[in-house]
């Protein structure tokens, strides 16, 4: 198959050198450093159970529209911070679409399909998550990654809504499959987003405040009684968008994370390069939507509003 991999970060670049090794025809878009470096010696990947170290096919957005065209892949993936898919709909969005290719996101928080689907369809939006990976940019070229690295997928914004993209789909989640990448169809993507979502907005922020990797920060007797506090308040706030999450959802969630590997979260690592942070596309999209049902936020509103005054002072 042919895949496009809009953005290779730590975990678009690790999911495309694994649908790379698997044999699948790979085209990456980065920008800066980072895209000579992919141009002149390749992308190297760092992960406990794969190694990869090819020459990769690397474009910037501009060369990708006079070259290609959409309709040339058999799947777009997006795994850009959540923050660019506006700016990046509004640069590539005729050229998206001018095809019937669908388009995966495999981002940060639960609006992202929504914006793709306002651009492209919801008969060609495919919601998606990266479930226990990791990865970074250690060094222009080279990601490092960990975790089993596993993705859900499914038609946008449920099975029912979109029948037929969720008939075409089995077959992109073989290829993952097959590419050692653990991957699973969900009849209601929208619901798996929100569960995702009870964890970023859980360990996310707050690692970024206290600069403490996930493990330090759910064994600390404070910190961890706050990020349960975060996901409770991510289960109230996802009612806005017809989803219910149980406390079921959100202990399973605060147990996963708990026993996760320790991992530095990427907001954490976004505050340690002085990158902006994804905070209104989590922090702010659970506070919008509990003020929406005129519900408080108290725990998320207080690290967001601490993370703020830590960033402008």
């Amino acid at each position: 198959m042919r895949f496009l991999m809009i953005g290779a970060g730590g975990i678009g670049a690790y999911y495309a050198a694994r649908l790379r090794a698997a044999g699948h025809d790979l085209t990456l878009t980065a920008r800066g450093e980072h895209l000579r470096a992919l141009n002149e010696n390749g992308l190297k990947v760092q992960h406990p159970e794969f190694q990869f170290d090819q020459p990769v096919t690397a474009l910037d957005h501009a060369t990708l529209i006079k070259t290609l065209s959409a309709d040339q892949f058999d799947l777009i993936i997006i795994s850009l911070k959540s923050g660019a898919t506006h700016a990046l709909l509004t640069e590539l969005g005729a050229w998206l679409g001018g095809s019937d290719t669908p388009v995966l996101s495999l981002q940060n928080g639960v609006d992202n399909e929504t914006q793709i689907a306002v651009q492209i369809g919801d008969n060609r939006t495919v919601g998606g998550l990266a479930v226990r990976i990791g990865g970074h940019i250690i060094e222009p070229g080279i990601v490092e990654a960990k975790g089993p690295a596993q993705v859900v997928m499914g038609a946008w914004p449920n099975a029912n809504s979109t029948p037929e993209l969720q008939s075409h789909l089995q077959p992109l989640v073989d290829a993952f499959n097959t590419a050692g990448i653990p991957t699973t169809l969900s009849d209601d993507i929208q619901y798996q987003l929100w569960r995702k979502l009870l964890i970023n907005n859980g360990v996310n922020p707050l690692s970024a405040l206290t600069m403490l990797d996930t493990r330090a920060l759910t064994q600390h007797p404070a910190y961890g009684k706050a990020v349960y506090r975060m996901m409770e308040e991510t289960a109230l706030a996802a009612e806005a968008d017809g989803i219910s999450l149980s406390k079921t959802d959100v202990d399973e969630m605060y147990n996963l994370i708990c026993n996760f590997d320790a991992i530095k979260t990427s907001m954490l690592v976004d505050k340690e390069k002085g990158r902006p942070l994804e905070l209104e596309e989590i922090c702010g999209a659970v506070l919008r939507r509990c003020a929406a049902l005129g519900k408080e936020a108290p725990t998320t509103e207080l690290i967001q509003a601490l993370l703020k005054q830590d960033i402008n002072t």
